[in-house]
């Protein structure tokens, strides 16, 4: 058994109108996206990240970057899939923690789970998502952007 720690924390962009603000392979339409090359799907890279954690292969920067700078893949599902390819591991739970003001993350943790499972082919039994303000303590909590914790543990 194995566990590891993923994060992440995109800026939200208020001037760019051609992307959509995309979290855990979801959309969340009227907000403003989140500042990045790819979608910034700041869960993703979390998730990401965890899985690299386990694997020892950093999928988030160079990788990444040739992925989307010089193949243009945007969409970080395929960032995850990449990081699911040195896996030898099986999924058996992924605990994920959002920070942020805006959007309300609550109302749609079960779409969340529910995408997140499909990707990495796990039961949404095996994912819990909780969501936090963060009161404003932050620059995250006061609205300038996302920030997200993941831990995955894996047998």
């Amino acid at each position: 058994m194995k566990v590891a720690i993923g994060e992440d924390s995109h800026r939200f962009d208020f001037e760019d109108k051609s992307k959509k603000l995309i979290l855990g392979g979801i959309l969340f339409p009227n907000y403003s996206p989140l500042a990045g090359n790819s979608d910034a799907d700041v869960v993703l890279h979390a998730i990401t990240n965890a899985i690299s954690g386990i694997t020892g292969k950093n999928i988030l920067g160079k990788i990444a970057d040739k992925m989307c700078i010089e193949q243009g893949i945007t969409d970080s599902k395929e960032y995850v899939r990449e990081a699911l390819k040195s896996l030898s591991y099986q999924i058996e739970h992924l605990s994920i923690s959002i920070e942020c003001k805006t959007p309300k993350i609550s109302p749609r943790i079960e779409e969340m789970k529910e995408e997140i499972a499909k990707l990495l082919k796990i039961s949404v039994t095996d994912i819990g998502i909780t969501a936090t303000t963060g009161e404003e303590l932050t620059e995250v909590g006061k609205g300038k952007g996302i920030h997200v914790f993941v831990c995955i543990t894996v047998a």
